[in-house]
């Protein structure tokens, strides 16, 4: 794999460089509109729609983001765990993943965030008098973070972030930034399966397999896709002071893909400007990266059900806490 890298990055400097390739949303053509099964964007891109409903109205409503490579089902064990305590979900696939338009080709922070404002906006149209919670999970929390910070935020009460997706070139090694510096201008093209590299997502096999079979989950990713995603981290993090409480942070100690360094750095900023006591971490000892997948995943549905009742009340699991007793030596004084 090193050499066919190396090959790869000599033949591109010798071809003269390439660009990245990105995919935008394209000009309005059409009212925004969110159907049973899909929501169809103002340049009339359609994105598939998944939801998992309560039987009777719901006390609260969840619109579901998803990881890099993934796609709205992500959310299905969660969404339906969540409907049995009276909570409807949204999930939805984001533009270049799963049965979206153009898997695999990066549309751009600015088409995410501007996707879920439009999605939020129609969700909270059919929910008008329950709260809304925006939950994501690494790419997706992402993606929440520059969403609730632009501009025009989406029509939150408050946000869930699982494993956010912080690690930005601030926390990168040189040598990580200096490699993805050089591919993304020479073979913007080459695809990377991330095979070899001994990281465990999950302690949850069957699902690990189950998403190897599935023709949705992108398994080779092309090297601007994930320059893309780097600069979507890199404005996560620097939109943590920005994020609106209250908010629900969950991390697991055993994330091999999310370092703990940003996840910490993070954790600084995020009430920089506003009571620390309005957010809340929960960092789970024998938790992966995929929280809402690990075996142990239905303490984590828990927690998040009773956080939504009541942000103030103590979390099932007994791991909640605020973001001043967790950060601890972490922040600068």
């Amino acid at each position: 794999m090193k050499r066919a890298l190396v090959a790869a990055v000599t033949i591109g400097l010798l071809a003269g460089g390439c660009a990245p390739l990105v995919q935008p949303a394209g000009p309005p053509v059409v009212s925004p509109a969110l159907q049973d099964d899909r929501f169809v964007a103002a340049d009339g891109a359609e994105l598939p729609v998944r939801r998992w409903l309560p039987d009777g109205p719901p006390r609260a409503v969840v619109l579901a983001l998803h990881g890099f490579n993934d796609y709205g089902n992500f959310f299905a064990a969660p969404g339906a765990y969540l409907a049995t305590q009276g909570i409807a979900t949204y999930a939805y696939d984001q533009r270049g993943f799963g049965a979206a338009p153009h898997p695999g080709i990066w549309a751009g922070t600015a088409a995410l965030a501007g996707d879920l404002m439009a999605v939020a906006a129609e969700v909270k149209e059919r929910h008008r008098d329950v709260p809304l919670i925006l939950l994501g999970e690494s790419m997706g929390g992402a993606v929440v973070m520059v969403a609730v910070t632009g501009p025009r935020p989406p029509p939150a009460d408050a946000v869930i972030l699982a494993a956010p997706a912080v690690w930005g070139r601030a926390t990168m090694p040189w040598y990580q930034r200096a490699a993805l510096w050089v591919a993304v201008r020479t073979v913007p093209w080459l695809r990377l399966t991330g095979r070899g590299l001994g990281r465990v997502p999950s302690d949850n096999v069957d699902m690990l397999r189950a998403l190897a079979r599935d023709p949705l989950v992108i398994k080779e990713t092309r090297v601007d896709a994930v320059h893309g995603l780097v600069g979507l981290m890199d404005a996560a993090l620097a939109a943590a002071p920005k994020v609106p409480l209250p908010a629900l942070i969950l991390y697991g100690d055993r994330d091999e893909i999310i370092p703990s360094e940003p996840v910490d750095r993070m954790l600084c900023r995020l009430a920089e400007t506003g009571p620390e006591d309005g957010v809340r971490v929960a960092r789970y000892a024998t938790g992966y990266h995929m929280l809402l997948r690990d075996l142990e995943a239905e303490t984590v549905w828990r927690d998040i059900a009773a956080w939504i009742v009541d942000p103030a009340a103590a979390l099932p699991s007994g791991v909640g806490a605020t973001v001043e007793a967790v950060r601890g030596d972490a922040c600068p004084a």
